[in-house]
């Protein structure tokens, strides 16, 4: 089936915005990758290669490098914002005044804003005034998509024409896209896995083994469910794609940038290590603060986000952390 998109904007040029460049450039669209560091997409654009991010998948002709605003929307039919979470703001405000307001923007971010404790497409909204948006998300680890592995994701939007546009324009033989209409759930649950997957890397380094960390999968799953349906979402979004599906991955995944960074802290390494160690943005690490207030402001109980918090930003030894989950009262499933 011929591609509704001919022409897409990608905001951001880490991994995520180079694989959905790649996807709708297979798909044929032409394609104006746009990223905020003149220096980086200088250096992509004579290497026609993400060597930083996601290395060994070269850009096809069809991709488009720029840093320039002025060249970012090239009457684009949707424009992909692959911004991580807490710089989606900044991103949107710099580009307020040549975005244009007539196209979906389709965010595929996974957080939750500090301070405003809001989600990526509401954040836009906040930029931009009147536009339509929606989310990708799922489990999607991009070397393994940009591989060609198989993988399934779910795109929700408030206006089904947005999701079955996105649908029809990035589904390959091998990355498959469902549609939902659960916005605030699709992508609640893929800021509050983050969370779930640092604790799931603590696990993993303080040796828990596989049932300590089946058991965390299983009860994270019905914290982060716990939260959305508290903020309006459908419960059966996290038992889908991005919910369970998403959480699995990302827990699991030794690409996972949040599982490997809980892992380091298992294994005694300082928070300011893990991060000054690391290139790419953890997510979930400033997510945890988020959803602790989300928590707060909707009176739901989340002890392993709790826990992870004070790990993250109290001191707290791991060990002890996870001591303070096992022993809590006990109580029916």
């Amino acid at each position: 089936m011929e591609s509704p998109i001919k022409r897409a904007t990608v905001i951001g040029d880490g991994a995520m915005g180079t694989l959905c460049s790649l996807l709708l450039a297979e798909r044929g669209a032409e394609v104006t990758l746009w990223g905020h560091r003149s220096e980086d997409i200088e250096l992509l654009a004579a290497d026609r290669e993400n060597r930083r991010y996601l290395p060994g998948h070269p850009l096809p002709d069809s991709i488009k490098v720029v840093s320039d605003d002025g060249e970012a929307f090239q009457e684009p039919d949707v424009v992909i914002s692959a911004v991580p979470c807490q710089f989606v703001r900044g991103v949107w405000q710099r580009l307020a005044a040549v975005a244009p307001r007539t196209v979906p923007i389709v965010s595929v971010a996974k957080g939750i804003e500090v301070g405003t404790l809001l989600l990526p497409t509401q954040i836009i909204k906040e930029c931009l005034g009147k536009v339509a948006t929606a989310c990708l998300s799922g489990p999607s680890i991009a070397p393994e998509v940009a591989s060609k592995k198989p993988a399934t994701v779910v795109v929700a939007a408030e206006d089904p024409k947005i999701a079955t546009l996105l649908q029809h324009g990035i589904s390959t033989k091998y990355f498959r896209v469902y549609a939902s209409d659960d916005l605030i759930g699709v992508e609640l649950a893929g800021a509050v896995k983050n969370v779930i997957a640092l604790a799931a890397g603590l696990c993993d380094g303080l040796g828990g083994g596989d049932n300590a960390k089946a058991s965390l999968l299983t009860r994270g799953l019905v914290e982060i469910t716990r939260l959305g349906t508290a903020m309006g979402a459908s419960p059966e979004t996290f038992r889908g794609l991005a919910g369970v599906g998403d959480l699995c991955t990302t827990c699991i995944s030794k690409m996972s940038r949040n599982r490997t960074a809980g892992e380091r802290l298992g294994r005694g390494e300082k928070v300011e290590q893990v991060l000054a160690a690391t290139e790419s943005v953890i997510e979930g690490i400033p997510t945890t603060k988020s959803v602790l207030e989300l928590a707060v402001r909707h009176k739901v109980e989340l002890p392993i986000v709790s826990a992870m918090a004070e790990v993250l930003f109290e001191g707290r030894s791991p060990t002890e952390a996870i001591e303070t989950l096992m022993t809590r009262p006990l109580k029916s499933e």
